[in-house]
């Protein structure tokens, strides 16, 4: 009678195949999140197309074991790479990448519809969903509530505090708020426990301004309007003001004050000016969501003062009181 042997591995064959099995296993146990769900949104937009995996691999040049690795959540992708599939799906590359604007039929028709359009159209559409979804009532004391945004060295505490003396209101300068919740200075909170936990902290200290003073003056942190959540807030709640300046007058004033944050280099040095007109340039469009804005470059701080008095009070319907000396 015949017999048919198995060789038994040799114990260090038995050890390399066990390695790599338990290898496998945990390398499918320690699958990043973010490339498994990136993964399956790629081979579902390549199903919703009708496309092979290796159509999708000729099209766009790559091989299809990188695409099954890819869908399979364990390739790491390249942007360049990621773009090419988005192009050769017809699709945007936020589709790939699962930005939640993309995570439904809807939410595509939404962009479709907004695509295209000018800062003044998506204006309109963006006030028309507030108040369509809007869940509280608007807030009365909102034009009682003055809140100056801007870089600093645009005057935000300076003109802050005449308004809101003359004004017989609170001066709440949030950074204040924000150190005495803390219990350290913003660097700190940085350096200690990140930018996302800074924000916090400010998103937490508006709303408690918010709550104590329904008649203020508010002078914000320059960095505000970055957190969409925290600067929609300030805008419901308070009449907001951006007081600009160029940039050479915000260094010379920052350089004034000793302090560069968070501009890097000397004052002195171009990279700094450079950081200032980068930043400027980035948070512009948001500061432009202000209900109204002052330009404060080449005006004494008296006449700056006035024209801040003046036109608050035409926007707001109202004269503010005067100041008896």
């Amino acid at each position: 009678m015949k017999q048919t042997y198995v060789a038994e591995p040799q114990a260090d064959e038995a050890a390399e195949v066990a390695e790599t099995q338990e290898g496998a296993r945990g390398e499918r146990a320690e699958r990043d999140p973010f490339l498994t769900a990136m993964g399956e949104r790629v081979r579902m937009l390549r199903a919703r197309r009708g496309m092979t995996r290796k159509a999708l691999a000729a099209e766009t040049g790559l091989s299809e074991r990188h695409l099954a690795n890819l869908e399979s959540g364990v390739g790491n992708a390249s942007v360049l790479v990621l773009r090419q599939i988005a192009l050769t799906l017809n699709c945007s590359l936020a589709e790939v990448t699962g930005d939640v604007t993309t995570s439904s039929a809807e939410w595509l028709l939404i962009r479709e519809l907004l695509q295209g359009r000018d800062p003044a159209a998506l204006h309109r559409a963006r006030v028309a969903l507030a108040e369509m979804f809007a869940q509280a009532p608007a807030d009365p004391h909102r034009n009682e509530r003055i809140a100056l945004i801007g870089l600093r060295g645009a005057g935000k505490s300076t003109l802050g505090r005449m308004l809101a003396q003359e004004r017989k209101v609170p001066f709440v300068e949030l950074t204040r708020v924000i150190e005495q919740m803390a219990g350290c200075p913003p660097s700190e909170i940085h350096s200690l426990y990140g930018a996302s936990a800074y924000r916090r902290y400010e998103q937490r200290a508006l709303e408690a301004v918010i709550a104590e003073h329904p008649r203020a003056v508010i002078a914000s942190p320059g960095g505000l309007v970055s957190e969409p959540a925290t600067f929609n807030a300030l805008l419901a709640h308070c009449f907001t003001v951006w007081l600009q300046a160029a940039p050479e007058g915000h260094m010379r004033r920052v350089v004034a004050q000793g302090d560069l944050r968070p501009m890097s280099g000397h004052a002195g040095n171009n990279e700094a000016m450079d950081d200032l007109k980068r930043i400027l340039a980035g948070r512009a469009e948001l500061y432009g969501r202000a209900y109204m804005s002052l330009d404060t470059s080449e005006r004494t701080l008296a006449d700056a003062y006035l024209q801040l008095r003046d036109r608050l009070a035409a926007r707001l319907g109202a004269e503010l009181p005067v100041r008896v000396d």
